[in-house]
């Protein structure tokens, strides 16, 4: 094994355990990658004759894959859609079926969902949903978990359909068109078509549907969501923070003076003094200034909380504006959204509570509480906040769409349904282009977003926010490591460490399937852990080489097929797929629930995808 091959497993061990433990975000861990990337080639080709690792020239041409391009025009595409109120259009008629019984709606809500989500980015269609279907659970009586799942799914059901159903195939296709192959012919192998996808993606997302209609509504929990919590019977707590003032009359009292104690459902889990948390009964412990008393509560119990003299709940006091009252104050709940400035930010440095006059009280992350200095906390996409303030602070809010509230449906600041037939005709065109004429996807794409800004359906700075650049940056970095493992043989070293493992014992008419099955395995266990883009980033270029080195195979279109549905198909977890991190942060799930509902229909999408690509490639034997 020489040292280019160590250096390039080094590098990916580093950037699979950086994403895992997500101390750093996928965008530093992706451009610490490229940077690392870059300076061992450079150094190493000064230094050397001839080194397996690419030239600086030939990464830094990882920017002309057309797959980014794609990608960042498909946000711009979806945003616009979203301005224009199509989503929220079929959203609305979607609550015009209320009074449908519960199976009907359900399958209603997969199909439309679905279908949205092959065209566009499924992230706003289920952020877009998920007001109008919690809004819906509550006026149908049925617990909000019962649906969100099943929509979660139907969206990575949709998107691998087509080529632009998820960015997970457009950069795939970026990656195969990019590999210099040459088909039967001698000409440049073609990337993936519109529609290719959709010979597989159809029959599973059937699949899919029934399954959830016989099996999933047995499996889904009967658990509410956090916003039909605060209407309804509380049932869930959240932890917030008081602070002792300075003036305090609760200076020299014990913490069951204090008055908290009176307070129904009320519990004070931890004294912090200076930074350090007091050992001894609680109960019992002479109140400080400066003292953070940590509480698990109902939310309406944080509102009464308010009240007790000389505390502070978090996010008061720091920022020294005048009290809402909370018997004039509304509390909803907001998520951080995809394209939500907020991200990355924590409350100080947003200076939230001056900035909206609205106070966070709690934040709930990836189902669980988050009990550290609330005002410190970098605020993550799908957190969910809880927040207390005025009717016109909250509408005000709503209107800034830095926040998705979910009591109700957005209200748009600009009424853009005049231009929506623009952003369908542009979606239509696109498809059209790269369907029935030679032009590639990114071509087309760029065209329909030039559309969009001449034509005013969403304004340039609209545009830009609405790209992921987190995601273009990941691409860039995940592109330049296949790249480094590529040269250094490290990809060839997978490959064939692959084969021989799995075909040593396996007839020979066999073999095609079985490495099939394993590099579909290999990427759905990956996604489950890592974000899909990731996921693709990495599995694609092997999946090409293995198929491409071994000399039985050839073809390396089933293997980059099976590799895009495997990356997509991400159910079992909440954390492999982003539309399901949101429905767990907002649906008061258990990581349990998608275990149970999710991996069965993970081992139904394997046999399917499987049999359905081996029997199109001709792999099953005569």
């Amino acid at each position: 094994m020489t040292w280019e091959i160590v250096f390039a497993f080094t590098v990916l061990a580093w950037a699979l355990f950086s994403f895992i433990k997500e101390k750093l975000s996928t965008d530093v861990t992706a451009i610490t990658v490229f940077a690392v990337v870059v300076a061992t080639s450079v150094i190493a080709h000064n230094l050397a004759i001839e080194v397996a690792l690419p030239t600086i020239e030939e990464i830094l041409g990882v920017f002309a894959n057309p797959a980014p391009v794609t990608i960042a025009a498909m946000f711009v595409v979806s945003a616009a859609l979203s301005k224009c109120h199509v989503i929220e259009g079929i959203s609305t008629f979607l609550g015009r079926l209320g009074k449908l019984p519960y199976p009907s709606f359900m399958l209603f809500l997969i199909l439309s969902v679905a279908f949205i989500s092959a065209f566009v980015n499924n992230t706003p269609v289920v952020v877009v949903f998920l007001p109008v279907v919690l809004a819906l659970s509550k006026k149908m009586g049925i617990p909000s978990s019962k649906l969100l799942i099943p929509m979660s799914y139907a969206s990575i059901f949709g998107g691998c359909c087509t080529l632009v159903g998820t960015s997970t195939n457009i950069l795939a296709s970026g990656v195969l068109e990019a590999s210099g192959l040459l088909d039967e012919n001698g000409e440049p192998i073609q990337p993936l078509g519109m529609f290719e996808l959709a010979k597989f993606g159809l029959p599973l997302m059937a699949v899919g549907t029934i399954y959830l209609m016989i099996f999933g509504r047995r499996l889904l929990p009967n658990r509410e969501a956090l916003t039909t919590i605060l209407s309804d019977i509380e049932q869930k707590d959240f932890i917030t923070e008081a602070i002792v003032r300075r003036n305090s009359p609760l200076l020299g009292k014990t913490a069951s003076e204090s008055g908290l104690k009176k307070l129904k459902g009320l519990r004070i889990l931890e004294i912090v003094r200076k930074g350090s948390t007091l050992t001894g009964p609680k109960d019992q412990t002479a109140l400080r200034a400066g003292d953070r008393i940590i509480l698990s509560c109902r939310p309406s119990t944080i509102a009464s909380a308010r009240n007790v003299e000389g505390l502070d709940i978090v996010g008061e006091s720091e920022f020294g504006l005048e009290q809402v009252s909370s018997a004039a104050g509304v509390m909803v709940e907001g998520v951080i959204g995809p394209a939500s400035p907020l991200a990355t930010l924590s409350l100080r440095e947003i200076n939230f509570r001056k900035r909206y006059n609205v106070t966070v009280m709690a934040i709930h992350r990836k189902g669980r509480n988050v009990t550290s200095e609330l005002e410190n906390i970098r605020l993550h996409q799908t957190d969910t906040l809880l927040l207390l303030g005025s009717e016109s602070a909250i509408e005000n809010l709503r209107k800034s769409e830095d926040l998705i509230l979910l009591d109700r449906s957005p209200v748009p600041v600009e009424d853009m349904r005049r231009k929506a037939p623009i952003v369908l005709s542009v979606i239509v065109g696109i498809v059209a282009l790269a369907t029935l004429t030679p032009m590639p996807i990114v071509a087309s794409a760029v065209i329909g977003v030039a559309i969009l800004f001449l034509t005013n359906c969403i304004k340039p700075k609209e545009g830009y926010q609405a790209i992921e650049w987190s995601i273009l940056v990941l691409i860039y970095g995940m592109l330049a490591l296949g790249l480094a493992m590529k040269e250094s043989g490290a990809s060839d070293l997978i490959a064939h460490g692959l084969a021989d493992s799995m075909l040593s014992f396996a007839p020979a008419e066999l073999q095609p399937i079985l490495l099939l099955a394993a590099i579909y395995l290999a990427t759905a266990i990956l996604t489950e852990t890592l974000s899909n883009t990731a996921t693709i980033a990495l599995m694609a270029p092997i999946s090409i080489e293995m198929a491409t080195e071994l000399p039985f195979i050839g073809d390396p279109r089933p293997f980059l097929i099976a590799t895009c549905i495997a990356a997509s198909a991400s159910f079992t977890t909440p954390i492999g797929y982003q539309t399901n991190t949101y429905v767990y942060s907002v649906g008061g799930y258990k990581f349990r629930d998608f275990v149970v509902i999710g991996l069965p229909l993970n081992i139904l999408y394997f046999g399917i995808s499987v049999t359905l690509i081996s029997h199109w490639a001709g792999f099953w034997p005569n």
